[in-house]
């Protein structure tokens, strides 16, 4: 294609709509306060000290109120203006759904590789491939002016990310690579690769002395705190007549004996988390591999609904249909959802993944891993700095988008996602950087308005849940 076509062609783009145009912010009280209270209430009479906590986090910086407000995101993703980069191809491929820096972590997958990777899934539903790329620009915008760093520096951040998602996406076009892809210390600098290397000075005795002790009986139980809740005879009866379900939905090939599920305690595990908090949380310990009490597991059990994603598709709606994602998929059981998405996005996953049910109540079960090191973006005071961990971000968030195709599950997404955002990104890249870089100033304006509204209403008194 010739350099005048080429340009006629980016007029063509900009003129039908390609670059999506930006929304202004605008101030919107009542309505904030509303989709908080609707969101948080039905979690009211079950866990009304969490949503007390989960109020107090989001009131600490607006990068937090982003973190404990994905409905209102996706709620704004029905009515502002759609990306002219995505096709029936890319409008439904699996998304992490609540993309942003403390979703990433350092973690050890279970061939034992100490990696970087996505360390959440509850949000997890189809949707257009630029959703997750929108919620994370906004996310990185967000943290960057926490940290010092000015708006152009940061738009150059999300330009990175952006960068390294594309290029990832288009060395994965056309290979399996994907498939074997990781980031470890030997391809990574800086606060990433320091986050790996803490990752591999992790151990299973530390993370059993910070939750466990031995008693007595010289028998290993939790401890009980502030964050470590005693439960009533009757969920502790609940929960290990639930097991067996669990236990059932593990595939064959990574089923262990029947002994190594044997439950010995249980805890509800207050506090952890934003966006989750008011839903039920329990950590169990399990026997583990031996009868030892060096080697127990510890699972942690998290209760679930439906995924935030799906607002953006449900009345009133003025994009795409109601429900991408067919509830046969799942069985129509959150918790299954979950560990799919898990599975579907994540290499090498944890052979604990599994899901049940809990007195009518959906959950995701999985390891508590004793190698999982979260993400601190305050390290993050330069742009330099800021600039070489976002650029391993887009190759993450690559990686689960072209994993979790046809290459997981064709009877989900029938198509190859890297071949088809590449192909439409194609000769293109400047245009879809700025309508993604335009989308997340704009947004995060709208997020600063959004906070602003939250902490009047919360110092007001004014009933949030």
């Amino acid at each position: 294609m010739s350099k005048h076509i080429s340009a006629i062609v980016v007029v063509l783009i900009l003129i039908l709509g390609f670059a999506s145009p930006v929304q202004a912010a605008t101030l919107r009280s009542t309505w904030v306060e509303n989709e908080i209270y609707q969101y948080n209430h039905p979690f009211a009479s079950q866990l009304p000290q969490e949503l007390a906590t989960k109020m107090q986090k989001m009131k600490a910086s607006s990068f937090t109120f982003y973190r404990g407000t994905d409905h209102i995101f996706y709620r704004d993703m029905q009515t502002l203006p759609s990306s002219g980069f995505v096709n029936s191809s890319t409008s439904a491929i699996w998304l992490q759904g609540d993309m942003h820096l403390q979703n990433l972590g350092g973690m050890r997958d279970s061939n034992d590789n100490n990696v970087f990777d996505t360390t959440d899934f509850d949000e997890a539903y189809l949707g257009p491939y630029v959703w997750d790329l929108r919620r994370m620009a906004v996310s990185i915008l967000l943290a960057a002016g926490e940290n010092g760093l000015s708006s152009s520096d940061a738009q150059d951040i999300v330009r990175n990310f952006l960068d390294t998602y594309l290029n990832k996406m288009s060395d994965f076009k056309g290979t399996n690579d994907e498939l074997s892809y990781r980031l470890e210390s030997s391809n990574t600098n800086g606060v990433v690769k320091d986050l790996i290397q803490k990752t591999s000075n992790k151990n299973r005795s530390s993370l059993l002395s910070k939750y466990t002790h031995l008693n007595n009986s010289n028998n290993r139980v939790f401890q009980t705190t502030s964050k470590l809740q005693p439960v009533s005879n009757s969920t502790y009866s609940d929960i290990a007549g639930a097991m067996s379900s669990y236990i059932a939905s593990i595939p064959n090939s990574k089923r262990y004996s029947n002994t190594y599920y044997t439950l010995k305690d249980i805890r509800l595990k207050l506090g952890s988390g934003t966006g989750n908090l008011g839903k039920y949380r329990y950590y169990l310990l399990i026997e583990g591999p031996s009868l030892a009490t060096d080697d127990d597991r510890i699972l942690e059990m998290k209760q679930e609904g439906s995924s935030t994603v799906a607002m953006a598709f449900r009345p009133p709606q003025l994009i795409a249909v109601p429900g991408l994602l067919p509830t046969s998929v799942y069985g129509n059981q959150e918790g299954a959802r979950v560990a799919i998405a898990t599975k579907a996005m994540l290499s090498n996953t944890d052979p604990l993944v599994g899901y049940t049910m809990v007195s009518s109540i959906p959950f995701m079960v999985h390891e508590k891993s004793p190698y999982q090191v979260d993400f601190d973006y305050t390290l993050l005071t330069t742009k330099s700095k800021f600039m070489d961990a976002m650029g391993y971000a887009g190759k993450v968030v690559a990686k689960n988008h072209a994993i979790s195709d046809k290459d997981y599950d064709a009877a989900i997404i029938p198509v190859s996602v890297d071949k088809e955002v590449t192909d439409i990104v194609n000769g293109n890249k400047a245009v879809f950087k700025d309508e993604i870089v335009n989308f997340a100033v704009d947004y995060a304006t709208q997020v600063e308005y959004d906070y602003t509204s939250f902490v009047n209403a919360y110092n007001q008194g004014v009933i949030l849940y």
